[in-house]
Order: C-alpha cells, then structure tokens, then sequence
C-alpha cells in the first residue's frame, strides 16, 4: 500500500510502521485513539494482515481476502475460522473535534475547532473494505465515556492521536495500563505548537509513571 496521510507526515508515519513491525512479537493487539479517516489505520491493518497471513497456511491470500470483503468485513477469524496472533482496534469520536480547553490554546491552532475533523464510522470501514484488508474493531465514543472493557485486554503498540489536552489524558488513562512489557505508546502533536494540550497531557502523566515499554513522542 502507497504512502497517503493528511494528518501525519511521511517521516512520522514510516516511524510508526517500523515501530509496529519491531513489535509484532510483543502479546498484544495494535490499538488507535483517533483515527479520523483511517490513514494510518490503514497502514496498521496492512501490517497486522501481513504478520497474521502468515499463519493461514490453509487458505491462500487472495481466498482470505474475498471471504472477508463478502462478510462485509468480519475479522479474518470470525471470517475464516483461522486463529489470529493480532487485531487491530481504532476509536474515534466519529463527529469531529470535541471544545478545546484553556490547556489547548493557541494562536496557531485556531484551525482546530469543535467539529473540525469529522468523518463517519461507515466511510472509515469502507475504506478497508475497498483495500482488500480485513476491517478492524472499530469502537466509537468520546473518548472520556469508554471504559477498559471495551480495550483489548493486552496492548503491543498504542497510537495516540487526539489533539487536544483532554483526549490525550482520557487515552492514556485507557491505554497505559494495558501495554505489555516492550511494547510502545505512540503520542502524536507532541512537539506540534499548535496543539498545547497534548504535551501538557503527557507531561502530567509522565510525572506519574514507572512504565517497562518505550514512549515515542512525536
């Protein structure tokens, strides 16, 4: 699959696909917070697919691929009855930007407004759909209303990309827990002026940690 992302630059977006195949044999599933159209989900899912495939030895790939478009994008599990090592699960809002906080104010993040962003759950899944990749759990809410249930129970890569202060802290406090020893967190606008509130989610939550998998701030 090219490389196509509006929200995450080139060189950012080959370091999360290295990230996430330097942990392919980390326990457990790929997870992102934020996934507005799924450009780097997409990315994800190809290389979940790619580590997965692997272990269909009885059925070929283009066989995989048509069952799942036909079950209208059920796992390759659920589809296929294969056992697979790793999912991927993305979260968004589905309905834009929430309101920005004091901790997110910025004259250059003026562009970043409640509702900016949006996209639909449905649009996000029909793009799997039509790149021939298994669609993933896709969960949507705030992500101050989800709960550890709905997270996969362990975590190999975590990819943050909320924006602003309040998702940041929400994901962390979703995610933190559950990143198995080696594994990475992924936070994205960390460095990014525009968007405050990320860095200051991060930094109050790094005062309080002792955590045994690497950190990537970008």
């Amino acid at each position: 699959m090219s490389w196509k992302n509006d929200q995450v630059s080139r060189a950012e977006t080959e370091k999360i696909i290295g990230l996430a195949k330097s942990v392919l044999d980390v326990e457990g599933d790929f997870v992102e917070l934020g996934c507005y159209k799924g450009d780097t989900s997409l990315l994800l899912a190809e290389v979940v697919y790619e580590y997965n495939r692997g272990l269909l030895v009885e059925k070929s790939v283009d066989k995989v691929v048509e069952e799942v478009w036909k079950s209208g994008g059920k796992d390759v599990e659920e589809t296929t009855g294969e056992k697979v090592r790793k999912r991927l699960w993305i979260y968004d809002s589905f309905e834009g930007l929430p309101e920005k906080r004091l901790e997110d104010e910025s004259v250059l993040g003026e562009a970043f407004r409640a509702g900016e962003l949006g996209v639909t759950k449905r649009e996000v899944k029909e793009r799997f759909l039509r790149a021939g990749l298994p669609v993933p759990v896709i969960k949507k809410g705030w992500f101050a209303d989800l709960t550890g249930d709905e997270m996969p129970e362990k975590i190999a890569l975590a990819f943050l990309d909320g924006d602003f202060y309040e998702s940041i802290r929400d994901s962390l406090r979703l995610v933190a827990s559950r990143i198995s020893s080696g594994g990475v967190l992924i936070v994205h606008d960390y460095t990014n002026p525009a968007l405050p509130g990320v860095k200051k989610a991060v930094d109050e939550w790094l005062k309080r940690q002792n955590v045994d998998y690497q950190i990537v701030l970008l």
